[in-house]
């Protein structure tokens, strides 16, 4: 999984990316070939993990930026099944663990944070459609790390006056989708088996409902 925490500061754009033996910046490279973006320096990646709290410090307190989106997280739903731990350590603790590291180098005051939520903090659905104050009822590891994440900003907005939101997003799609996702997944797979490269190809719960949307209607 590629973790990205964007940390916006005097028009620059810090990302913490993990430390692989293998490249894992494909979803930004994109982003490389834009001179303003990267060779101008408007753009500096650090090595960094959401598993890691002294290097978040490190990385905040150097940077100190004045907005940060976190944007981290183990994000698929069925392995965080067989990640459980993995999952609630990345997406609930890693979210405190960046709270905190704000908090240590004294910037509650300056910084503005942005927690994505999810809209499998509604899991299994007490209404349709949903709204903000739809009852909570996740379904999976990913869905109650999250959970835990949004609380936990709910909570350092409220004891700390901490400019802390939560974004509750539905699933949003664009080019740069993870192949392990159902629809890069059932569109990869057909184009391979009109290739011939491929005979049949599985997928999991059918019978599962989401609402999709553009990535960039998102961002916007």
């Amino acid at each position: 999984t590629f973790l990205l925490d964007f940390s916006l500061c005097n028009s620059q754009v810090h990302g913490i990316v993990r430390r692989s033996s293998s490249f894992n910046t494909g979803r930004i490279e994109h982003l490389y070939k834009n001179p303003q973006a990267h060779i101008e320096g408007n753009m500096k990646l650090h090595y960094g993990d959401l598993t890691d709290s002294t290097c978040l410090v490190k990385i905040i307190n150097e940077v100190k930026p004045s907005e940060i989106y976190n944007l981290g997280a183990q994000s698929h739903v069925k392995i965080s099944f067989d990640l459980a731990e993995y999952t609630a350590d990345v997406d609930g603790v890693g979210t405190l663990r960046l709270l905190d590291a704000i908090k240590t180098c004294g910037l509650i005051n300056s910084v503005k944070f942005y927690q994505a939520s999810t809209s499998e903090l509604f899991g299994k659905v007490q209404e349709i459609p949903q709204k903000e104050t739809t009852p909570f009822y996740p379904r999976s590891p990913y869905g109650a790390a999250k959970l835990y994440a949004y609380w936990i900003v709910v909570n350092f907005r409220e004891a700390y006056n901490l400019f802390a939101v939560n974004g509750i997003l539905f699933n949003h799609e664009s080019p740069r989708r993870g192949a392990n996702f159902v629809t890069r997944k059932i569109s990869r797979s057909v184009a391979k088996i009109h290739l011939g490269q491929l005979d049949c190809f599985s997928l999991g719960n059918l019978d599962a409902k989401r609402d999709w949307g553009h990535a960039r209607d998102y961002v916007e």
